[in-house]
């Protein structure tokens, strides 16, 4: 059986004017959530969009494609725009307006300076599993592909007015919290709840939603959640990306029925390939970790493809996703091209138009 997705895209609230990220994401909501399953974030400068479960990544498709419509519809009847990017690229956001809820409140007296750079945009991805335990093994099968998922969606290489020389600055930036990025390789499912109570004890955690690792089990939903790409400029872009998502937890099911638990890839190489990869994108080379050696990042794309065949091929998703990984390394990625924007005239208010322009084509 193939597993449900559930799909979030958090995208930035801007002005068409001064292509400023502007704290009026309540606008942009009030407009749109008769229509649209659409939510706030933790700043007022993001809204969310969800999608129901499905199994089907056209089914997906077309719910975001017609969420992004949807407000940018209900944005523009504000005098706003909403676009699809990791991080801000003009406005001024530290420390960002927080929305009014408890729990965020209590997260800046928790986690202070931290937060100055929250204005984050991801793509998340559920997919279905059996139980938590699962979900904790599939990361530990996920975290050597990780980077190059990193790679591959790569939208964030300008932040607040400058080039961060990063393809995804959201990667760089989200990392330094105390529980984020790839998750621990854990050899039982009780080293994962042991480790919990330990983070917990320690006051890294708020609660359990503050369990920020890339892959984990979702404290809500029975599911694992996939939380490592900034989100993507083009819809098309998700798509690939969630099919490869799914494709990978799938493998990794597979054997963790066999009693693999997943290669241990040390902690401290696998943070040198998240580096290289959230720096590079995809116009440098990447670290493959099971190999231990440097291969271009279209290469390592091209392995997991590879390594995930059979699952793709099983959901009907195999032509899909190779044509879709086909373009995206032709192409390029969002981050690749806002700087062809940028470098059409050397100004950043061109990338915003065109990240305006692209999130909704």
């Amino acid at each position: 059986m193939v597993p449900l997705i559930g799909i979030e895209e958090e995208y930035l609230v801007v002005d068409p004017r001064t292509r400023h990220v502007t704290p009026r994401a309540a606008e942009v909501l009030a407009a749109a959530t008769d229509v649209l399953d659409v939510v706030h974030e933790i700043t007022r400068f993001q809204v969310e969009a969800r999608t129901p479960p499905s199994a089907d990544l056209s089914d997906l498709g077309s719910h975001l494609r017609a969420a992004r419509k949807e407000l940018a519809v209900a944005a523009r009847s504000r005098g706003l725009a909403v676009v699809a990017c990791g991080m801000p690229v003009l406005g001024k956001v530290m420390p960002p307006p927080l929305t009014d809820d408890d729990r965020y409140l209590r997260g800046r007296v928790l986690y202070r300076a931290l937060q100055d750079e929250l204005s984050i945009c991801a793509l998340h991805v559920h997919v279905d599993v059996p139980d938590p335990e699962h979900a904790v093994y599939v990361g530990n099968h996920l975290r050597p592909w990780l980077p190059t998922l990193i790679a591959l969606a790569a939208n964030s290489p300008f932040f607040v007015g400058r080039d961060t020389g990063y393809a995804s600055w959201r990667v760089i930036s989200w990392g330094r919290w105390p529980v984020s990025g790839a998750p621990p390789f854990f050899p039982s499912f009780g080293a994962y709840e042991l480790a919990l109570r330990s983070l917990a004890e320690s006051g890294a955690l708020l609660d359990a939603k503050t369990v920020y690792w890339d892959s984990r089990p979702s404290p809500l939903l029975p599911t694992v959640e996939i939380r490592v790409a900034d989100v993507p400029l083009d819809v098309a872009d998700s798509l690939t990306l969630i099919g490869l998502i799914r494709a990978l937890v799938v493998t990794a099911l597979g054997a963790v029925a066999r009693g693999d638990r997943g290669l241990p890839v040390p902690s401290e190489v696998l943070r040198a390939a998240y580096w290289r990869a959230a720096r590079d994108g995809l116009r440098g080379d990447s670290l493959d970790m099971r190999h231990g050696t440097l291969v271009p990042a279209a290469v390592l794309a091209g392995r997991l493809l590879e390594h995930v065949r059979p699952a793709l091929a099983e959901a009907g998703d195999l032509t899909y996703v190779q044509e879709g990984l086909d373009r995206l390394l032709r192409q390029g990625s969002g981050a690749m091209r806002q700087r062809r924007a940028y470098a059409r005239g050397h100004d950043l208010a061109e990338v915003v138009d065109d990240l305006i322009e692209a999130t909704v084509a």
